[in-house]
């Protein structure tokens, strides 16, 4: 088995936890509140990090820690706005609308660059947003205040993928994965102070969830990926991207028996397929690249 397959696989892994990580949310809000579900969620997978890779963090510098704690907020932005939002829409919802975020890392490169996007991504932006529509929009015509922030959790967690691409060029990767955690952590845990009552679990249900999210979602998930891109491209990342809301949906439906109306299957649907046209974008990069390669010089 080849590297690149071993990858591919393990970024499967990763989306099975990150599509477990709305059902432990769910459980974990029943007994605790969200900046306490968030702080513990962090630092738990900041510690066990840190642990497995202590090494990078001896040769940590100013810039570093700058660049974690801007990354960190950012994190910090996508737990709340995911946690929150799960509070107020079902499971399933969550997941396929946060994976709108494969199709805004791409259009905020149009905008930096200042450059139409391609037909993949303007097609794949139209179709998203029709699943988007069929999936969320209700009568009288209006969206949830959960939906509106879970694609607010899209929209910052693709600035965040943006802005760690800028940083890991000229800093270690796994330094900057664990502090960001860390600083995520603390930021979680300030708002608790300020506006909760920050408490330990006290229920098995809500240490499932607190470890789930802690260990397998936060600690392993992000290493994991941080090892598998390595060895993968991000065509294939982006595709694996998108079976996260399937397995949420799946997860959803097993343990807290949330099923899919015919209109909001429709729209998920919808949502995955304009995720996936919007990869193409990539494909044809890649296949642009290997003719002009080809070319006589």
């Amino acid at each position: 088995m080849s590297y690149r397959t071993r990858a591919n696989m393990m970024m499967i892994g990763v989306n099975v936890f990150w599509g477990m990580s709305y059902v432990f949310m769910k459980m974990g809000l029943s007994s605790l509140g969200s900046f306490t579900i968030i702080a513990l969620r962090c630092l738990i997978a900041f510690f066990i990090a840190g642990l497995f890779f202590h090494k990078p963090l001896r040769q940590i510098t100013r810039k570093t820690i700058l660049s974690s704690a801007i990354l960190g907020l950012l994190l910090f932005s996508v737990f709340a706005f995911v946690t929150f939002g799960v509070s107020m829409t079902s499971a399933s919802n969550a997941g396929f609308l946060v994976s709108l975020t494969v199709i805004f890392v791409p259009l905020l490169h149009c905008l930096l660059v200042k450059k139409l996007p391609s037909w993949p991504i303007g097609l794949g932006v139209i179709t998203t947003l029709t699943g988007i529509g069929v999936l969320t929009l209700k009568h009288p015509f209006h969206m949830n205040a959960g939906d509106l922030l879970c694609i607010g959790t899209a929209l910052c967690y693709a600035i965040h993928i943006t802005l760690t691409g800028t940083f890991t060029k000229n800093e270690n990767p796994i330094a900057l994965g664990i502090l960001q955690l860390g600083f995520a952590g603390l930021f979680a845990l300030t708002c608790s102070f300020l506006f909760e009552h920050p408490s330990i679990p006290t229920t098995l249900s809500s240490w499932i969830a607190i470890l789930g999210l802690g260990v397998f979602c936060s600690a392993i998930g992000f290493i994991c990926q941080a090892i598998a891109q390595h060895y993968t491209t991000p065509t294939h990342t982006g595709l694996i991207f998108a079976t996260e809301p399937i397995f949420a949906a799946l997860f959803a439906a097993l343990f807290l028996h949330e099923l899919l109306t015919l209109k909001e299957l429709i729209g998920s649907v919808i949502v995955v397929a304009g995720i996936l046209i919007a990869q193409l974008d990539n494909l044809l990069l890649k296949k642009r690249v290997h003719y002009q390669e080809t070319l006589p010089k």
